[in-house]
């Protein structure tokens, strides 16, 4: 039977048999012939190994020592997220135990081009209880719709059902922004008003939704898919071949002062991988991040094996988290900046009700001349 050692705040083991058994598997840490267990490696021994613990003379339980931190933010969660990690033979450490350092952030460089827009000035009308616009020169209407793919012309996906052109209120404002637009019933201030009026945080929104139209992607609404824009990338065009073009992109805008409950944000992600699109996450503004380490480094496989601390480097870190806990965008961006300042990509591992676990790995995008940081984020299975 294993045995473990409880005293002084401390998790050690020193039978020799145990030892091997534990160094063998890359648990704990040798020091001056003790070895060392962080808190989750002993209630994983106690959990799944049937492991011994005993202090001061006494077995010590699971809750007896688990207890004792049961107001502490996310400790069953990051329980849960170690044990299963180690369920799947696959090695997971603190970051304090030091790791080999991987040699560079792997970032995924999007493309761009340069949009190049119309000279002629279009009017319109907006209607601002529908933040919609409607352009009133047809013959414009129809050229920027075909070209550049601004608005809806005709009916969606019957372009030839209609000789009106409808504008978005966030392909609104960019025309105005651009000069190619100008509305005869309001000024772009009072645009920006009804805007803000009807959603907050409408300009955090049109600060993505300009960043990418301006290198040369198109951007219209994610309702469908539970994100606020799908995209599509630099040459679209709205009909391709007689065939209506699917997106295969969508973005999700999660401003550093706002909060999400988890399980609402995991929604969006999985419907997006369900349609096979890739969810990006878009993190504007310039707040100053909260400092947010990940919880863990993780190891995971090469070739046919599994990687040790001991010779390879890590490959991913890990934020731990649950169903039901709320995130905010400042401790999100400051847990990314942690991943890339170890040059290790960010797994969001998400402990639900039934103490299953779901894993979304978060890759930074490199968007080049963008001051926003952006993210790919796909359910991984380890």
């Amino acid at each position: 039977m294993l045995s473990i050692n409880f005293s002084n705040g401390k998790f050690s083991v020193e039978d020799q048999s145990t030892k091997d058994i534990l160094k063998n598997g890359h648990f704990g840490k040798e020091i001056n012939g003790i070895l060392f267990l962080e808190p989750e490696e002993a209630l994983y021994m106690m959990d799944v190994r049937n492991a011994t613990c005993m202090s001061n003379g006494k077995e010590l339980s699971f809750n007896s020592y688990a207890s004792k931190f049961s107001k502490k933010s996310k400790f069953i969660a990051k329980y849960l997220t170690y044990k299963d990690w180690r369920d799947r033979g696959l090695i997971i450490k603190r970051l304090s135990y030091g790791f080999i350092p991987p040699q560079q952030n792997q970032m995924k460089r999007y493309p761009t081009t340069e949009l190049k827009l119309p000279t002629y000035t279009m009017t319109g009308y907006f209607y601002s209880s529908d933040l919609l616009t409607i352009v009133e020169d047809k013959e414009k209407g129809r050229e920027i719709y075909e070209q550049l793919w601004f608005g809806q012309y005709g009916s969606y996906k019957a372009a030839d059902r209609g000789q009106l052109n409808k504008l978005d209120i966030y392909e609104t404002l960019f025309l105005m922004d651009h000069h190619v637009l100008s509305l005869k019933n309001i000024t772009k201030g009072g645009l920006v008003k009804a805007a803000t009026a009807r959603r907050h945080d409408f300009l955090k929104l049109y600060s993505v939704y300009k960043d990418w139209r301006e290198k040369g992607y198109v951007l219209k609404t994610g309702f469908k898919f539970g994100t606020h824009f799908r995209i599509y990338f630099p040459g679209a065009q709205p009909i391709k071949n007689d065939n209506w073009v699917h997106s295969k992109h969508v973005i999700h805008i999660f401003p550093k002062n706002s909060r999400l409950l988890i399980s609402e944000w995991a929604r969006a992600i999985r419907v997006a991988h369900s349609v096979r699109k890739t969810f990006i996450l878009a993190i504007p503004g310039s707040l100053k991040e909260k400092k947010e380490e990940p919880d863990y480094i993780l190891y995971h496989r090469k070739n046919k094996d599994i990687q040790t601390p001991e010779v390879d480097p890590p490959k991913y870190c890990m934020l731990s988290l649950s169903e039901e806990e709320y995130i905010g965008g400042r401790e999100l961006a400051g847990a990314l900046q942690a991943a890339r300042n170890m040059k290790l990509d960010l797994v969001l591992a998400i402990a639900d009700r039934e103490t299953s676990v779901t894993y979304y790995k978060v890759k930074q995008i490199e968007l080049p001349k963008s001051e926003y940081q952006y993210y790919e984020i796909d359910w991984m299975q380890p």
